[in-house]
């Protein structure tokens, strides 16, 4: 939970913000950049994307492993528990799949700067330069406030674990606000 903190205060707290910042600067022509709301557009299409993503490589990929569990001979899964714990696996494999998904498309943002910064026509806060960094900053923060939100706090807070203990749920809580937390305050000297 306190690592599910983290990802969603980078994302609200750091991404986020820049992205806003980035397409909103008066160097941006007025029209389109000062008229529509790009940061929160591409976000959206962002979290869009990611959950098709994520539900077609859930499919994708059970299908593919639920055939390899079933027993060719008589037609039946091989062991009850074996299916629930190939399942979980499964999802944990998705979930990690996409939240790197994540850290790739914030990664390409430095990625491209250093490669224009080697250039000699790169201008850190040309119109170009910034818009390009500024859409691929909101989709990255789009991506880790999704996982973080949905693949994570929601799969353990919905599961059998917390939703049995009203004790774990409270230091559950307090964890994802800690990480969080840490992370806005981080936010005051980033």
């Amino acid at each position: 939970a306190f690592a599910s903190g983290i990802i969603l205060g980078t994302g609200f707290m750091h991404v986020l913000p820049d992205s806003f910042d980035m397409l909103s600067l008066s160097c941006l022509k007025e029209n389109p950049w000062h008229k529509f709301p790009f940061t929160g557009f591409v976000a959206m299409l962002s979290s869009i994307v990611t959950v098709a993503i994520d539900s077609i490589a859930t499919s994708l990929y059970s299908k593919k492993h639920r055939a390899d569990l079933v027993n060719p001979e008589i037609g039946q899964p091989q062991g009850g528990v074996d299916l629930e714990i190939g399942a979980k696996l499964l999802r944990y494999r998705v979930i990690a799949m996409v939240l790197e998904l994540g850290i790739i498309v914030h990664s390409i943002v430095i990625g491209i700067s250093l490669v224009i910064a080697l250039s000699n026509t790169y201008q850190e806060n040309s119109p170009r330069a910034l818009i390009i960094v500024g859409l691929l900053n909101a989709s990255s923060a789009a991506l880790l406030i999704y996982m973080a939100l949905v693949d994570l706090l929601a799969a353990d807070f919905m599961g059998d674990k917390l939703q049995g203990s009203v004790t774990l749920q409270i230091k559950s809580c307090m964890a994802v606000l800690l990480g969080a937390g840490g992370m806005s305050l981080m936010a005051k000297w980033a």
